[in-house]
């Protein structure tokens, strides 16, 4: 089931009601079943919501996203019963080799790296040198290919911007590509906690002040879906864009884009599922690949 994303971004009171969460705004009110949200997102000071809305959506599997003044996603509340094989699930995570890690950083390396090149020949940018990258990553990736991409890839992406440089803190359109990675990083930490893993213990990402470690290695492949967006937004309306309500619903759009898996195209919400219940076998040792989208460049 394709769960919805709901953004509130004016003064509301939130409640619940006959499993409905009941949106009030001012004299305006709508309802929406519960189970059928994903994501919820508050995105204004003046909103009040009430604790049985709160825990109903967090026991429906929901994702509750807090944003900043700034309009930028500055908290994730997560589930905490996803799955009813948690225990054993977390097990097979925690206890997960090195080796194995390593395997799972080379296959996610790849696959981003792949994924890049395919929106870079979308764009008729050539891609000959990512292809090149993704052929050589090792277990673990020591040699830093991703990196070596990575600076490739940002210099070409935004054939408008020539001097454009990828980073949280820099000149747009960063503070798009920030606000979309939020989202997905939301998603797939939904995804994760559904599987029955913890966020937090990554294959590759280990920060003792990170609480989304495995989002963060998981979500590597997913970003040109958003980058691809971005791209689209550009081209629209120019390289100044402002994070207003419209930019945020143009971004959310990137939850419920189609991709390429297993050659069968997939909601992206699907194929965060599909790819974190692969990832749970590769603990259990039952398969020995992740299942990622592929990002088609025709």
């Amino acid at each position: 089931m394709i769960k919805k994303t709901i953004c509130i971004s004016n003064p509301s009171f939130l409640k619940k009601q006959d499993e409905q969460l009941v949106i009030e705004q001012g004299e305006n009110r709508q309802s929406i079943p519960i189970e059928d949200i994903g994501v919820l997102i508050l995105d204004h000071w003046q909103i009040t919501l009430t604790e049985a809305c709160l825990s109903s959506m967090l026991s429906n599997g929901g994702v509750v996203i807090s944003c900043s003044k700034s309009h930028h996603p500055d908290g994730i509340m997560l589930p905490v019963a996803g799955n009813a094989l948690h225990e054993e699930i977390l097990k097979s995570q925690i206890e997960s080799s090195l080796p194995l890690k390593k395997q799972l950083w080379q296959q996610t390396i790849k696959t981003k790296i792949l994924n890049q090149a395919a929106l870079l020949q979308l764009q008729k940018i050539n891609a000959e040198p990512l292809n090149h990258f993704a052929k050589n990553v090792r277990s673990g990736d020591p040699d830093n290919l991703e990196g070596r991409a990575a600076a490739y890839y940002w210099k070409n992406i935004f054939p408008t911007i020539p001097d454009f440089k990828r980073d949280r803190g820099g000149l747009p359109p960063n503070h798009l590509l920030n606000y979309g990675y939020s989202l997905l990083r939301a998603v797939v930490a939904r995804g994760l906690v559904s599987s029955g893993l913890h966020p937090a213990i990554g294959i590759h990402h280990a920060n003792r002040y990170n609480a989304f470690g495995l989002a963060d290695d998981i979500m590597e492949p997913y970003r040109p879906f958003v980058d691809q967006i971005v791209i689209g937004m550009l081209e629209e309306c120019g390289d100044v864009i402002d994070l207003v309500p419209e930019t945020k619903r143009k971004l959310l759009e990137v939850l419920n884009i189609d991709v390429i898996m297993e050659e069968e195209r997939k909601p992206l919400q699907l194929a965060v599922g599909k790819t974190c219940s692969s990832l749970v076998q590769c603990f259990k040792k039952e398969r020995n690949k992740i299942i990622y989208p592929e990002f088609n460049a025709t």
